[in-house]
């Protein structure tokens, strides 16, 4: 579990169809095996730690429903350590289990923010509402205004520098994670109409 609040920008140092190690070390500084991190909003489990670089195994279905197998060394990455029990937050509950791949349509620029609308993929926008939290590359936002199949979030001075919001274009592709909450409410309310 996370809150999408991204600790630090790391860098992909080596992929592969299997693998992809990459550099932090805020969130290596004390990283163990078996440790989850969110790549990009993608939850990852360590399997070695060498330096500020760790490594982490990936399984098909993460390349079939991210775009993580785009990633190349040098990339640019939202990292953030898995929350614990004492841990602020400062975003909110975030599974690190991406919905669908969504792409930029606009970026507005602002004096002091920015405005970016995104296109999400086919049966998501259902889970998305006005002033909800949705997941972005692994980073906590809220809905400014959603349409149809689009969405808009205001991205702060300091989203725009921390992350890698700030440096993606229009037409770009980003990580998707809907509320999981109203996941659940969907299957429940789904389940008590079988039962009538």
């Amino acid at each position: 579990m996370f809150t999408g609040i991204v600790e630090e920008l790391g860098e992909v140092v080596k992929a592969s169809e299997a693998f992809l190690a990459v550099r932090g070390p805020i969130v290596t500084s004390d990283a163990a095996l078996g440790d989850s991190i969110s790549v990009n909003g993608v939850c990852l489990t360590v399997v070695s730690v060498e330096g500020d670089v760790f490594t982490a195994d990936v399984m098909e279905e993460t390349y079939r429903r991210s775009v993580i197998g785009k990633l190349e060394p040098g990339d640019r990455v939202n990292l953030e350590r898995a929350a614990t029990l004492t841990t602020r937050l400062g975003g909110h509950l975030v599974q690190g289990h991406v919905d669908g791949v969504a792409e930029i349509v606009k970026r507005t620029p602002a004096a002091e923010w920015e405005e970016v609308t995104f296109r999400l993929p086919e049966g998501l926008a259902k889970y998305v509402v006005e002033k909800g939290s949705i997941t972005i590359d692994g980073t906590s936002l809220t809905v400014a205004h959603i349409e149809g199949d689009e969405f808009t979030v205001g991205l702060i001075p300091t989203t725009l520098e921390a992350t890698t919001l700030g440096r993606k274009q229009v037409g770009d592709q980003v990580h998707i994670e809907t509320d999981v909450v109203a996941k659940h409410v969907e299957k429940l309310l789904q389940s008590a109409g079988s039962l009538s």
